[in-house]
């Protein structure tokens, strides 16, 4: 089903162009939201008026689209958007957006097709956007996109903003994980100042002697008695009998 979008739509088009979608999706979700209609003959011929009619205010020649750059040079558009904390925004700015803004701030038309932003723009920040005016014509426009009722940080607060929330999962994005660092460092330090100490005392210590294994002792050999002595000196005054 062919519809005219009348807003931008991420992934499906820009506002004022004709796309093809399902039909379920056009009657179920961009239509009831007014973010297309129809394709109707009728409309179709307005869009093509309007898109002759822009086209006469954009540059058609060399020095038109020189005498335009130095008017977009001198031009720097701001966009009070809705954002989060962290910078996010609430939605986007689109080539539709800026085109539309530059016409009213300034009354200069470009064609959204020729400008050098390969996806919206999504945090707030500087922006310097490519255009291209003319063949071998191209300048950049500075743009603003500023949280809404509120200003820019300096840029360096915002260059550092941009670095932890690209940070990879684990990193700075982990709350926790700042913080046990330096505790363990502390930890590491103290085990490490204590190695010293205790290699130390070891050293002081004086060696222990390896026990060695006693030898078995020997029976010691028992006193006679009263009675045994006697027996072994009558045996010893006894005189041996003599052979017959």
């Amino acid at each position: 089903m062919d519809v005219v979008l009348l807003q931008d739509v991420e992934k499906v088009g820009l506002k004022g162009e004709v796309v093809n979608v399902a039909r379920g999706y056009a009657r179920n979700f961009l239509l009831p939201r007014r973010l297309a209609e129809p394709a109707t003959p009728g409309r179709l011929a307005e869009l093509q008026r309007h898109e002759e009619l822009r086209a006469r205010h954009e540059a058609q020649t060399v020095e038109q689209a020189r005498e335009i750059a130095g008017a977009v040079e001198q031009t720097e558009l701001r966009f009070d958007v809705k954002a989060g904390p962290t910078g996010s925004l609430f939605g986007s700015v689109t080539t539709t957006d800026i085109v539309e803004e530059l016409w009213r701030a300034r009354r200069i038309r470009v064609d959204r097709r020729k400008i050098g932003l390969s996806e919206p723009i999504k945090r707030i920040g500087r922006y310097e956007i490519p255009i291209e005016l003319f063949t071998d014509v191209t300048v950049d426009l500075r743009a603003l996109v500023v949280p809404e009722g509120g200003e820019l940080p300096p840029e360096e607060e915002q260059l550092a903003s941009e670095a932890t929330a690209e940070a990879p999962e684990g990193g700075a994005e982990t709350p926790h994980g700042a913080p046990e660092a330096p505790e363990a460092t502390a930890d590491a330090g103290v085990a490490v100042d204590a190695q010293p100490e205790m290699e130390a005392e070891a050293t002081h210590e004086p060696p222990q002697e390896q026990a060695e294994e006693p030898a078995a002792e020997e029976p010691e050999a028992e006193e006679p008695t009263a009675e045994e002595s006697e027996a072994e000196e009558t045996e010893a005054e006894t005189p041996p009998s003599s052979p017959n």
